[in-house]
């Protein structure tokens, strides 16, 4: 394996503990960790959980929440009586507990219709209350809705791999991101730390180097970034071949903060590249070209990945 350079000072204050657990950051940027030593409630912030949930998942968790309720509440009728409750169809047990649940979702919703209604002190005490929790449980859904549309978010594509390819006479390592959205970006700079697994006291640890970009900031982020770092002198790479970046536990974790115009907010987004997903000996491939009428830049999303071998 290739040998560090000695002058090169590892990063005493990582922001990450040196016992080897896998990949520090996910692909998506979040923190691959999990804490444990406190109860439930305060482990997680539940306003973040719902705002970083993927839409799907948020939309089905309100759905199902909103059907289980009114299944306790149309339970909670039936079993009062549905003599409490006028308009009921006693057809059939299924044909009741189905107007029981509608009358529950109307009550839920403050939509009611008045078909079905309340009688006796309990079941309009009942109504009352389900109408109220259905009142600040709509005010916290909108809430949660506003919250995520509003949200600046920096709307970043990275390439899934990272290239070893040569530059400047050198070999250097590089990346790529683009905005994928109509958001303007502007004052983009990127961060760049590796971890990279040594064994200290036969132990393996994960030490940390800072690693300078051969352009550390951009005043436009409008197209691809191609992100370099140089494999020189002062480089904790240097000296490596493709063997030690093959057969050594490496992750490169990124973070690049722009500012939205839009929004007048610092957006970040980050994400990593680990051993497996550095290819040596590769070079990325252009992704943006001239329209037909040589009037606008066509940024081609699907070639950020598209790279071709290289001696």
């Amino acid at each position: 394996m290739g040998k560090l350079n000695q002058k090169i000072k590892e990063e005493k204050d990582s922001g990450f503990s040196t016992v080897v657990s896998g990949r520090f950051t996910n692909k998506d940027g979040r923190y691959n960790v999990k804490r444990k030593g406190v109860n439930l409630f305060d482990r997680y912030s539940w306003y973040h959980t719902f705002l970083l949930l993927p839409r799907f998942k948020f939309i089905g968790i309100l759905v199902i929440a909103y059907v289980i309720a009114n299944l306790i509440f149309a339970s909670i009728y039936y079993a009062i009586g549905i003599e409490h409750l006028t308009g009921i169809d006693k057809s059939s047990p299924v044909r009741e507990f189905v107007d029981v649940f509608f009358f529950s979702a109307q009550t839920f919703t403050t939509v009611g219709y008045g078909r079905i209604a309340p009688v006796g002190a309990l079941a309009s005490f009942v109504a009352t209350f389900e109408a109220f929790l259905g009142l600040l449980c709509f005010a916290i859904a909108t809430g949660l809705f506003y919250g995520r549309f509003s949200r600046p978010r920096a709307f970043i594509k990275f390439s899934e791999i990272a290239v070893v390819a040569p530059f400047e006479e050198e070999m250097a390592i590089m990346f790529r991101a683009a905005p994928f959205k109509n958001n303007m970006l502007s004052e983009a700079e990127v961060t760049i730390t590796a971890a990279i697994e040594e064994t200290k006291n036969g132990k393996l640890v994960s030490k940390f180097y800072q690693l300078e970009p051969t352009l550390q900031k951009i005043n436009s982020f409008s197209l691809n970034w191609t992100i370099v770092h140089k494999i020189d002198s002062n480089s904790p790479f240097y000296g490596y071949t493709k063997e030690d970046f093959n057969n050594t536990d490496i992750e490169l974790i990124i973070m690049i903060k722009a500012f939205d115009e839009v929004f007048a907010n610092t957006v970040v987004q980050r994400t990593s590249y680990i051993t497996s997903e550095i290819i040596y000996g590769a070079q990325f491939l252009p992704m943006y070209h001239s329209s037909k009428d040589n009037k606008t830049t066509i940024l081609d999303l699907d070639k950020i990945d598209e790279y071709k071998r290289v001696e």
